[in-house]
């Protein structure tokens, strides 16, 4: 059962309501996606789809203050909610590495790994199918503009500090000098690197090429469901006009919130503004119940 908006803040403030996790596996173009399912006790719940960002996991950074990774704590907001969720490795991150490695990262493979799970989340008893919402951070904000743009399937969609120009986003990341090897690579080519936090990755051409041509707010623009952006004033990896940027794109129901907070909403430091900013988004969620 959905909370109202009024138990909202009450209810993600409450201990934890019992849920069950299970891990599960669907297929995007004939390969193997492994996610994580998070039923509320009770009967079959709308559902929400997480989707990771760059070099990320279904499970998300580890808060160490709290022991529990972003979209850990995320899935469980949610069931305190009356959500369930499931969050997704990507095809080449996380678990999902039976048939791709993470070189064979694209934009367009990930999206085509959301789409999968939404087939996957329509056709299953265990939650409302055809009530289905829609979280994607930093690249998966990326990949969650066109899965909400090619569909107009999510009820609602939101934004969490979501790259809305990939070519100035990659280029603060890897560098100007790799973006230019990468843009020189030929698709299938393997273009290796460290990034700034010290994880050594390789990534190919294609890859690149979508940086390139890839246009997050041409997708959202054809999404006219209700869209919650959420950026932080102190992000340096989405600038945050990035946020501003997919307002002005996006023509429907929308709200733009703000905290003080960096790319990964200070959880190193903290639990309290990725609670905020989750019960924010759940909020907006109930206020766009179709």
């Amino acid at each position: 059962m959905r909370l109202l908006p009024a138990m909202i803040a009450s209810a993600l403030a409450a201990p934890a309501l019992a849920a069950t996790e299970e891990d599960v596996t669907f297929f995007s173009a004939g390969q193997e996606v492994v996610g994580t399912l998070s039923l509320p006790d009770g009967p079959p719940a709308p559902v929400v789809l997480l989707l990771h960002g760059f070099t990320g996991s279904r499970d998300e950074l580890l808060i160490l203050s709290v022991d529990e990774g972003v979209f850990v704590r995320t899935a469980r907001l949610l069931a305190e909610a009356g959500y369930a969720s499931l969050r997704i490795d990507f095809r080449g991150s996380g678990e999902s590495l039976k048939d791709l490695t993470f070189a064979d990262t694209t934009f367009e493979g990930q999206i085509a790994d959301a789409l999968a799970a939404f087939d996957y989340l329509t056709d299953l008893d265990s939650v409302q199918g055809d009530d289905i919402y829609l979280i994607g951070w930093s690249q998966g904000g990326l990949v969650a503009t066109a899965a909400a743009g090619r569909t107009s399937l999510p009820d609602a969609t939101a934004l969490w500090a979501a790259v809305a120009d990939p070519q100035i986003t990659y280029a603060g990341i890897l560098g100007e000098e790799l973006m230019e090897a990468g843009y020189a690579a030929a698709p299938a080519d393997p273009v290796p690197t460290t990034l700034p936090w010290g994880l050594d990755i390789e990534l190919k051409g294609a890859f690149f090429d979508q940086v390139a041509t890839f246009d997050p707010l041409a997708e959202i623009a054809a999404y006219s469901g209700p869209l919650f952006v959420a950026q932080g004033t102190l992000d340096t990896t989405v600038m945050p006009v990035s946020a501003e940027m997919l307002i002005e794109a996006h023509e429907g129901p929308e709200e733009l919130w703000t905290a003080e907070m960096d790319h990964v909403f200070n959880a190193f430091t903290t639990a309290e503004t990725l609670d905020a900013m989750a019960a924010a988004t759940v909020d907006f969620f109930a206020q766009h119940d179709d």
